[in-house]
């Protein structure tokens, strides 16, 4: 029923904000039109009558369009009841594999709003909003002691959270398990508590949101999480995809400037596939709609004003922002400027990260303009040109013939997680985890 309420409310909230960019559009090509007219000064009195008759009459269009669209809201209002006893009917709700795929499909494309809009969604209050929870089977699972014992009745102190990537849901951890596992429920999770004996949670939020702020939502989740938590709490691990590996340490950071209780049990953050500093496709967007706003013409405002609509978390990819202070008070879309700063490392905690490319060949030219398709290794490695400006990951490897999406689940990513688990005992010393995984390619020792 939220799901139904929210998707109306984008709807029309969608048809409104594209009536405002149609009767936009209009004004300023009329005001071209007229103003060549106005300054012929014989012209110049019927030129503005004409134009005042135009304007009034575009004018009541659009407000009707606007009051058409709300109407129509209203009436969707008013029959909801009828829509919620159909949606909710107990005789359609016997579980099968097709219901668990379209639910799951459901789910991944609510995520997928989430991702682009999210920021908006949250403004708005819309029911789309994901906020952050804990996910168990596709469904919420309070961070209360009882229900976390009912989820998990062999409870390990040690706990994987998994933190999936820009709109995406935790359902991304299943990605081609039957293809690279041969078992549709093989997650890197389901590996981690069979071989390490770790309880895996996985996080569902709102990807549209800005990172540091899905970083303190996460930090009171694990909070509250080692509070409730069946078993005293010994270990913590994060795992995050893409953003997701932003959100984890800069909830780490968070976690450990305001005191939180729960970064004394961190012990590991995985960064696979991370845009650390900066993704190249949201890079070129900027670019895209900072030439085609400075062009005034409305085929190339309009669509500079449309891709401008994407989320505040799709704007931090640019160059990987982790802090409220890279982005408050700053034009975020002003052409490529750079306020990343520099994240300490939580003292105790090993920092691994995983990177690939598309092709076999590392120096391939498709390689190294796309790395992963979406993300290039000295991005998810952090090493930047500049030495001041490198994250000192603990370790970590790039795979050769990977895409970003195969990083979620794929063995071999699997055999680093585990062995740099297993040898970062002490998480601070210098054991370098991809020198010993023979059946993986491509190692690129991280810096110190």
């Amino acid at each position: 029923m939220k799901r139904w309420q929210g998707s109306k409310d984008l709807l029309f909230d969608a048809i409104e904000e594209t009536t405002n960019l149609v009767e936009r559009t209009h004004a300023s090509v009329a005001r071209r039109s007229f103003r060549p007219l106005t300054a012929i000064e014989p012209l110049a009195p019927w030129a503005r009558t004409v134009q005042a008759v135009h304007d009034a009459i575009a004018a009541g269009s659009y407000a009707g369009v606007r009051a058409a669209s709300h109407g129509v809201g209203k009436l969707l209002d008013a029959g909801s009841g009828l829509v919620a006893s159909e949606l909710l009917d107990p005789a359609a709700a016997a579980p099968s594999d097709a219901q668990a795929s379209r639910a799951r499909l459901i789910d991944n494309v609510e995520g997928a709003v989430n991702g682009f809009w999210g920021d908006y969604l949250s403004q708005q209050q819309n029911d789309l909003d994901l906020g952050m929870s804990l996910r168990h089977e596709g469904q919420v699972l309070p961070v209360e002691r009882v229900a976390l014992a009912r989820a998990y009745p062999g409870a390990s102190p040690k706990l994987a959270v998994f933190i999936h990537g820009l709109s995406s849901t935790e359902w991304s951890w299943r990605s081609s398990a039957e293809r690279f596992h041969g078992d549709p429920d093989v997650t890197y999770g389901s590996l981690l508590q069979a071989d390490l004996g770790y309880t895996p949670l996985y996080v569902r939020y709102n990807s549209g949101q800005h990172v540091s702020h899905n970083s303190r939502l996460l930090s009171a989740l694990l909070a509250q999480l080692v509070a409730e938590y069946p078993v005293a709490v010994e270990e913590i691990a994060l795992i995050g995809h893409s953003m997701g590996g932003l959100v984890a340490r800069s909830a780490a950071h968070h976690g450990q400037s305001n005191n939180e209780p729960w970064v004394r049990y961190l012990r590991h953050i995985f960064c696979l596939g991370t845009p650390n500093l900066g993704a190249p496709l949201e890079q070129s967007v900027n670019l895209l709609t900072s030439v085609l706003g400075a062009v005034d013409l409305a085929g190339t405002q309009v669509p500079a004003q449309v891709l401008n609509t994407r989320s505040a978390g799709i704007k931090d990819l640019r160059f990987g922002y982790t802090l409220d202070e890279e982005w408050q008070g700053k034009d975020p879309d002003a052409l490529l400027k750079n306020y990343r700063q520099d994240v300490p490392l939580v003292d105790g905690v090993g920092y691994y990260f995983v990177a690939a490319t598309l092709t076999e060949d590392p120096a391939h030219p498709l390689g190294l303009l796309l790395g992963d398709l979406l993300v290039r290794p000295p991005s998810a490695a952090g090493q930047a040109a500049q030495p001041a400006r490198r994250i000192p990951f603990h370790a970590g490897q790039t795979f050769n013939g990977l895409n970003h999406f195969h990083l979620t689940n794929h063995p071999d990513v699997y055999a680093v997680i585990r062995q740099c688990i297993e040898l970062s005992e002490p998480a601070t010393d210098d054991a370098d985890c991809a020198d010993v995984v023979s059946s993986t390619r491509g190692v690129v020792p991280a810096d110190r």
